[in-house]
């Protein structure tokens, strides 16, 4: 990172840990909340996965005039609470209230959503209704969530499934996978509370009950303001066909990216479409045109200059 780029720890709302990434000079700079999935921390990590989307992007927008805020999620990292009692929409919310607080901040702009698979749902919310400036999507989906779970299921059994998944489809009475994620889908949706036993396992049953029946293309007919949306041709966790209803659903000025060769991870894989990589692309790094792509299209957007003065 560049000395004369600023990073330093926020706290939002009191509770909302995070780093906040300024380019040099005093401002009014714009900025872009950016937003992970599930249990990723800050920088879109948890234990021996790695993504690190978080450093390098907002890397790359300081570098072009705009700063980045990027916060643990509650239960996650730094910000108390209990992630696996926390409800979807609770992390929706959340994420509003970091748009609003980001805003106040002394020498900040207009401000974007940018975010990384189930954050871009939630970055997608807050361009339709929350004032976000911008809105980028990186493998999100217009599908539901259930919809979602099963287009992924069925890949699986496209692809062939190992042993010890065959096996415990079978155990729990299903022969293919699409079948077994019918049938924990039914279950889910049945359970009661913010956190549930599902075959002795425990699992944050509100959020997954929330996501599964989440139709983001409610939210997405909503967007007015500049959006874009990129999947790799390789995601085997969202469709990338979605792509296109995104384009179609958005009322606002759409732009949509098929990326060849980009998996779910954010790296670039020549082989077939498989998870079965995933354990090599974590030691691999994001893929630096995909970071490029969004910092400088987020930064026109935003009317960003760079740090010098002018545009870039």
């Amino acid at each position: 990172m560049r000395p004369d780029i600023s990073r330093k720890e926020l706290i939002l709302d009191g509770r909302l840990h995070g780093t906040l990434t300024t380019p040099p000079g005093e401002g009014p700079h714009p900025a872009a909340l950016i937003l992970m999935p599930g249990k990723l921390d800050r920088d879109g990590n948890l234990g021996k996965g790695r993504i690190d989307l978080g450093p390098a992007l907002a890397t790359a927008l300081a570098e072009r005039g705009v700063a980045a805020y990027r916060y643990d999620r509650r239960g996650v990292g730094a910000t108390p609470g209990d992630w696996m009692a926390t409800g979807f929409h609770e992390h929706r919310q959340d994420a509003a209230t970091a748009l609003r607080e980001l805003a106040k901040l002394p020498g900040i702009g207009p401000v974007g959503a940018i975010g990384y698979s189930e954050g871009a749902l939630h970055a997608a919310a807050l361009g339709a209704r929350e004032g976000a400036a911008a809105v980028v999507m990186i493998s999100g989906h217009a599908k539901t969530g259930e919809e979602t779970l099963l287009w992924w299921a069925a890949g699986k059994d496209a692809e062939g499934l190992s042993w010890p998944l065959k096996l415990v489809a079978l155990l729990l009475g299903r022969s293919t996978m699409r079948g077994l994620a019918a049938k924990m889908a039914a279950k889910l949706k049945a359970t009661k509370g913010d956190v549930a036993r599902l075959y002795g396992v425990r699992l944050g049953a509100r959020s997954m009950r929330e996501f599964l029946v989440y139709d983001p293309k409610k939210d997405l007919s909503e967007v007015r303001v500049p959006l874009l949306a990129l999947t790799g041709a390789k995601d085997v966790q969202v469709d990338p066909a979605d792509l296109e209803t995104i384009a179609d659903v958005v009322p606002g000025p759409a732009e949509t990216r098929r990326v060849p060769d980009l998996t779910h991870l954010l790296r670039r894989d020549p082989g077939p479409a498989t998870q079965r990589t995933y354990g090599r692309q974590y030691g691999e790094p994001v893929d630096a045109g995909l970071v490029e792509e969004v910092a400088a299209w987020t930064a026109q957007r935003l009317g960003a200059g760079s740090p010098a003065g002018g545009s870039r």
